[in-house]
Order: C-alpha cells, then structure tokens, then sequence
C-alpha cells in the first residue's frame, strides 16, 4: 500500500483489533491516542533502493522515511519513534563514517529511544561509544551489563516517557553475544538471560512504576523454527507478563501487522517486526479510555 493511500485510509477510518469500533467512536468519547512508530535492523541504508533492484526497487531511504514520519506526527500528537537495534553496518556508509551518519540522521528524524543490536558491536564498544555523542536520543538494554566497559552507567535498563498522562515504560533486551560478536569488540560486556530479565523489568514498570503501556525493544529474533529451545520474541511473549508489546529485531522478520499472543497469564501481548534496510515502518495506535484501558490496531507501512 503507497504511503499516501495508507495515510488517507488512517485518517477516514481505523477499525480496533477485536471491538469493532471505527475511530469517530474513539474520538466522540474524548480518548486518548499514542501512535508507536518503529524500525529495526536498519543497517546503514541511507539511500533508498535503486530502480533496477530485483527485490525492493525504490524502496526504503531516509528521506522517505523522515517525510512519512512527519506526516504521521501532523496527524498525531502522541508519538514515539523507537529502532530495535542493527543499526549499523551494511553500506560503505558505515564503513566511512563509523555510524555517525546514522545517528544524526536518526537524530533529525527525531528518535525517542533505541536498544542495541550484535551489529552495532561491529566497531567495537569503543567504536559505538565513540559515535555515542552524535546521538540526540538514549539507548537502553536491560540484559547487557556493561559495568566494565566505557559504556558504563551510560545505557540504562529502561526509560519512562509520559504522554499525554499515558505513562509508556520501554526497557531493551539485546541477543547472545557469544558466536555473533568477537570477544575483542564486546569486551567486557556480560550478556545476562532475557527472560528473567524481562520479567523483572516488566515487574517494575508496571506493578512499581505503574506505567499504562510497556514495550519490549527487543533483538534476540522474532522466532526460530529449527531451534525450538532458542530464546526469541514468540518464546518471550509466552513466558512472561505485564509486556504490552515486544517491537523486534535481529531475524529481519516482515510482518503485515502485529501477532497476537497469550501471555503467561493468559493476556494479550502484541510481537511486531518490519523486516530490514528501512524498507518498512512500523505503526502500532493504541487507544486509551479514562482509566487508561487500551485497545490497539497496528500495521506495518511501505517507505
């Protein structure tokens, strides 16, 4: 769907997973709205596509990107722009200019919040904190203990945003290092398990910190079919509770739209990934009554 019939079709009319409620019904009670836009395993694709590609011809490209997102943050004043990792490496982009390029560039387009993905180990955890100044947004992982690094004290568990009095905890939760990343460009960073990690994050944004919404900016991969036992979003979802949503990384998984999971409590969590190179954008709405109940619908837009 071209971004211009998206946008037109948003603005008509959003049908609500499950409740069978246009939008007006929404705003005719007055509801808030939180737009959650995401991307994940960028990987230094700047341009966008050639013509000529055999695949994505035209597609993806920061500038498309940032024109969409400004579009959509016209049409909504609650928004969050959140990347979950794989930021770099994958054009001479990245070889030339060490990741600065990225940050700034995400940066301009206004970035809440990133996690870290096992390429942006790529130049080192020197190389990435080198390059960390040129971020004008945070970054979070609550897995990855960097107590003996640069990167100490610099990379919280989670942050807290407060939008329109919708209280949105998001905490980062980072793939196995050993086998994906050198022990050189790690360093001393301590890969501890996501899901007992991810259990107690979501312990305290939501019983503690009583946040309304809380996200999962996660890179251990959507799912892996031949490894069962492997620890993965699907895996995660299952396990735990008080995750609203997990936006997902590292397997460069497209989905249409988010999947609908139970939890362990037999709740509703939403999993969502947009594939690679910026070639698609996440949207997730949620819609939030006067006790900050939710309801959601979330799609996933060709840049």
């Amino acid at each position: 769907m071209k971004r211009r019939d998206f946008i037109e079709k948003t603005l008509a009319s959003t049908a609500l997973v499950g409740l069978g409620l246009g939008l007006s019904s929404f705003q005719s009670a007055k509801k808030k709205h939180l737009t959650i836009l995401h991307t994940n395993d960028v990987h230094s694709y700047i341009d966008p596509f050639p013509p000529t590609h055999p695949k994505n011809p035209n597609m993806g490209g920061v500038a498309r990107r940032a024109a969409l997102i400004e579009s959509i943050r016209a049409e909504s004043s609650n928004v969050l722009l959140l990347d979950a990792g794989d930021i770099f490496q994958g054009t001479p982009y990245f070889n030339y200019y060490g990741g600065e390029l990225e940050f700034k560039l995400m940066t301009m387009m206004k970035y809440d919040l990133a996690t870290l993905g096992n390429h942006d180990f790529d130049n080192g955890i020197d190389g990435f904190h080198a390059q960390l100044h040129n971020a004008g947004f945070g970054f979070v992982s609550a897995n990855y203990d960097f107590k003996n690094t640069v990167l100490n004290g610099l990379i919280p568990p989670y942050k807290i945003f407060n939008k329109d009095g919708i209280k949105v905890g998001v905490f980062g939760l980072g793939v196995q290092l050993e086998g994906l990343v050198d022990k050189k460009n790690s360093k001393e960073t301590v890969y501890n398990d996501p899901v007992e990690i991810a259990q107690d994050m979501a312990r305290i944004l939501k019983q503690e910190q009583h946040c309304d919404l809380v996200i999962c900016l996660s890179h251990l991969g959507y799912q892996y079919k031949n490894e069962p036992d492997k620890i993965c979003d699907v895996k995660l979802a299952a396990l735990t509770q008080d995750i609203d949503l997990i936006i997902g990384g590292h397997t460069h998984t497209f989905l249409d739209k988010p999947t609908v999971l139970k939890n362990a409590v037999d709740q509703e969590v939403l999993v969502n990934q947009v594939g690679c190179y910026g070639i698609n954008l996440g949207r997730i709405d949620f819609y939030f009554d006067s006790d900050n109940q939710k309801a959601n619908h979330g799609r996933s837009i060709i840049v």
